[in-house]
């Protein structure tokens, strides 16, 4: 029996997905735990993969559509069963809820929601074309309901449109002067990067941070001999105790957690809203994490609770899961402020910029020498920069500002404060 597989809905906050590559094509054998493809939410990568054997008998999306979540995508079966009742033609009624649909949805309550078409609009004259073949149309300056479709359904696909264009007369070409750029044009010259799920999140929310906020930086440095001679020691005995090793940045997160739970510094750990700011009695430390698709920022909930040794190992735990594409939409949303640390790059001071509707942004930056007077003597210490952006909108300068004293102060004398 013929078994549509939809496309999942990972977090509650996920309408649909961008199918970002296929593993198998049509006609292909599958067996189970097989990958047939690749989605994009705007903050992660997933795979899915086969739940039966059989064939892949028909595909409904092509790479770079956005699939509604709980829509088919494609059908397993065996040889010769037909697949267009999953099809979401509109003369077939396909695509509507069916029983095997639910069971592989990975979400229990898709048995009530009526699945939307995954294919692209109609047009005026009744063709169906899919959003990547309109767009190669469009680039080339040709009518794509000239091409001949081949797709499911009768629909047209992005093959259609490459197959026009090889056959297109002189006189069309004319009318297609971008069509003859990219034929002439050296194709080493230039390569354009389609901007992924994940980057068009970022350029959405840095914009909207940039320009709705009032946001300004302080700058501050502490003495980090403290920290790097307590970890020194960390290295060398912690293994012989059981104890786990510590990064600086585990470090820092730990005291960011304990002073931003100070009741004088509530409004850094806070939403800022059209109506009033939000505060929050818990800290859900927000850490930057540079991963091969860019920019993501998973949430450790309840850090002002969690011991050294909790936060190192959380951390790393959501650092994996963001570079291996496995960590949950649900774990990337709820932070009240966040943590950017690109010290280990070098960088001695930057401007971070605020993940809205936080209210602040730390960065953490790399350790210098510098030289200070010391009973008449010039010695060299370990100086360890923070950037606080804060928007001044929720938190004035002198809050911001006794925040960094007070973080400063906590790190300088971390010994005495430290607990696993």
């Amino acid at each position: 029996m013929a078994h549509p597989v939809i496309m999942p809905r990972q977090g509650q906050s996920v309408e649909s997905c961008i199918l970002a590559k296929w593993h198998k094509k049509k006609g292909d054998a599958v067996a189970p735990g097989d990958m047939l493809f690749t989605y994009e939410t705007d903050k992660s990568t997933f795979d899915e993969e086969a739940k039966q054997g059989g064939v892949l008998l028909a595909v409904f999306a092509e790479e770079g559509d956005d699939v509604p979540c709980l829509t088919n995508v494609c059908v397993i079966g065996q040889p010769g069963e037909d697949a267009s009742a999953f099809s979401g033609d509109a003369e077939s009624g396909g695509n509507s809820p069916q029983p095997e649909a639910v069971m592989t949805s990975p979400v229990a309550e898709a048995s009530h929601v009526k699945m939307e078409p995954a294919v692209a609009t109609v047009s005026s004259a009744g063709l169906k074309a899919s959003p990547r073949a309109k767009g190669l149309a469009a680039r080339a300056g040709v009518d794509y309901s000239k091409a001949t479709p081949t797709g499911p359904g009768g629909r047209i696909i992005a093959r259609d449109i490459d197959e026009l264009l090889k056959n297109i007369q002189p006189s069309e070409a004319e009318a297609a002067p971008e069509a003859k750029k990219q034929e002439t044009a050296p194709a080493s010259e230039t390569e354009l990067v389609k901007h992924t799920g994940i980057r068009k999140a970022i350029a959405k929310s840095m914009t909207a941070s940039l320009q709705n906020m009032a946001q300004l930086t302080n700058n501050s440095s502490f003495d980090a001999a403290d920290i790097m001679g307590w970890r020194a020691k960390l290295k060398q005995k912690g293994p012989d105790l059981g104890l786990p090793a510590v990064t600086v940045g585990d470090i820092v997160l730990y005291a960011v957690s304990r002073v931003l739970a100070m009741p004088a510094h509530r409004f850094l750990n806070a939403h800022y809203g059209e109506d009033g700011v939000t505060l929050f009695s818990d800290v859900n430390l927000g850490v930057a994490v540079d991963t091969d698709r860019g920019l993501m920022v998973p949430t450790l909930f309840g850090a002002n609770h969690m011991g050294l040794a909790a936060i190192s190992g959380g951390v790393k735990r959501l650092a994996k899961a963001c570079r291996e594409g496995g960590v949950s939409p649900d774990e990337l949303t709820g932070g009240t402020f966040t943590v950017s640390n690109l010290g280990a790059l070098g960088v001695e001071s930057f401007t971070p910029v605020i993940n809205p509707p936080q209210t602040a942004i730390l960065g953490v930056c790399g350790i210098v020498e510098r030289p200070r007077s010391a009973d008449g003597k010039i010695e060299l210490y370990p100086a360890m920069g923070l950037s606080l952006t804060y928007d001044h909108r929720a938190v004035d300068g002198a809050p911001a500002a006794r925040f960094l004293a007070d973080l400063v102060k906590y790190l300088e004398n971390f010994t005495v404060n430290i607990a696993f």
